[in-house]
């Protein structure tokens, strides 16, 4: 298969990158991020949270966040809405497209959330309908797509099963997610083949973990599966609290870098990009997790 002449990437550095974080980051220093996230060029940004603070402390102020950022035309801003509480939240403040999440290994969903798969995907009936009666897009989640902390490997049929009920059920897309990230460039390809006959591929992403240092792979391969949507991180931020060992989402500055090696466009400025993973990180007192912006530091 061809490689395609565009990818959209899917910033999740905001939500996903900083909800981890130990240390409570202001208002302020996230909507000086999310507004340098859209002027690099990026054109969905999931901004944040709507869950209790006493579970994700982080993602409190997600609301002043949407107030104050600055909107560019054409840029989807998101947020993580995992209940009709958290939707009807999310509504409030102004967001147009929110996502759900789910497991592919019952394991991982019921220490994750409390539940089984099937009694999560059932949480979501009232979420789609209130979308579907206010306009608002929906985007799926699955989680250990290519192994599960608790159960080992994970079966694509499985992942499968999850991601055409979440199409189903009204998900625009699905973005399957190696939680872990123990998958190889092999194991994609297949999953996308198992799961490409049950879900449309262009209503498929990718979302991958470089724990084991095989994010870049694994994007590439799953171009050759002609997938063109992928959710990164800025400066590579975030874990997963579940999963133990596992270490931050592929770098949005290194997945840029690829794709402008393979000639494909992502209509990203990736110097803009650089810099706004050097501020976040300076706001977090730590170096990049970026590779590509490590080397250009260096030079």
């Amino acid at each position: 298969m061809s490689l395609p002449s565009y990818v959209r990437l899917v910033e999740v550095g905001p939500r996903d990158g900083l909800q981890n974080e130990a240390h409570p980051i202001s208002v302020a220093d996230k909507v000086q991020l999310v507004d340098a996230l859209s002027a690099a060029g990026l054109s969905y940004i999931e901004v944040g949270s709507f869950v209790s603070p006493k579970w994700v402390p982080q993602m409190a102020g997600s609301a002043e966040v949407f107030a104050q950022i600055q909107r560019k035309p054409g840029v989807t801003y998101g947020a993580l809405a995992p209940n009709l509480r958290g939707f009807e939240d999310a509504l409030a403040a102004g967001v147009k497209e929110v996502a759900v999440f789910a497991a592919a290994s019952e394991a991982f969903s019921q220490r994750n959330i409390n539940c089984s798969i099937s009694e999560s995907l059932e949480r979501f009936v009232p979420i789609m309908a209130a979308a579907k009666a206010h306009g608002v897009s929906v985007r799926g989640y699955v989680s250990c797509v290519l192994g599960c902390p608790y159960e080992g490997s994970v079966a694509p049929e499985q992942v499968a099963a999850v991601a055409r009920e979440l199409f189903a059920m009204g998900c625009y897309e699905v973005s399957l997610g190696d939680t872990i990230g123990t998958g190889t460039a092999g194991a994609t390809r297949r999953l996308f083949e198992v799961v490409g006959a049950q879900v449309p591929r262009d209503k498929l992403a990718g979302h991958f973990h470089d724990t084991y240092g095989q994010a870049i792979a694994n994007i590439y391969a799953s171009l050759l599966e002609g997938i063109q949507v992928f959710d990164s991180s800025i400066a590579g931020l975030g874990g997963c609290p579940y999963a133990k060992g596992a270490s931050g989402n592929v770098a949005t500055e290194d997945v840029v870098y690829l794709l402008n090696g393979l000639g494909i466009d992502t209509g990203i400025d990736l110097e803009a990009l650089i810099l706004a993973g050097r501020q976040i990180s300076t706001v977090l007192g730590r170096p990049t997790g970026s590779r590509v912006a490590k080397a250009r530091s260096a030079v």
